[in-house]
């Protein structure tokens, strides 16, 4: 019986090993863009990934087929909408002149294609308000001026 268990927790393990592999540049990417830091020098997108990595691997075992990947993105979102006034000021970040809650939406139905509602459900907003957020945040992108975006690309 012990063994059949430290056969499957092994497989967990080498699983979530590869799920990591393949899942977690693209959600540091998503933590980098939320926590507006430049790419690169990312220690809070790292610390928010790590957190919800950790979380999905506490879950691992639980997740009885639900996608691990919309698992940890929701629990970085959950977790960034949390402690979103930590990230009030921009640290140079492409995203850095929006607001957290104007990242949070832009990210998700930008970045991650997430649809209005759900965005909506698991942030616990109207519909009307992601739309709001989402609407104001793309004039604000898009008013900035071309030097800065082309600044914001440049390695520091």
């Amino acid at each position: 019986m012990r063994e059949h268990q430290a056969r499957q927790e092994r497989l967990r393990a080498r699983e979530f090993e590869v799920f990591v592999a393949g899942a977690g540049g693209r959600l540091l990417h998503a933590a980098t863009l939320l926590t507006a830091e430049p790419p690169g020098a990312a220690p809070e997108a790292e610390r928010l990934l790590v957190w919800a990595l950790a979380r999905t691997r506490a879950d691992w075992g639980r997740l009885h087929g639900e996608d691990p990947y919309e698992r940890t993105r929701q629990l970085l979102a959950t977790r960034f909408a949390h402690t979103g006034r930590r990230y009030r000021r921009s640290r140079g970040g492409l995203l850095g002149v929006l607001a957290p809650q104007e990242r949070l939406v832009l990210v998700l139905r930008l970045h991650e294609g997430v649809g209005e509602e759900q965005v909506a459900a698991g942030l616990g907003l109207p519909v009307e308000r992601v739309r709001a957020l989402h609407t104001r945040a793309m004039a604000t992108v898009l008013s900035r001026p071309r030097e800065d975006a082309r600044a914001a690309h440049e390695p520091a």
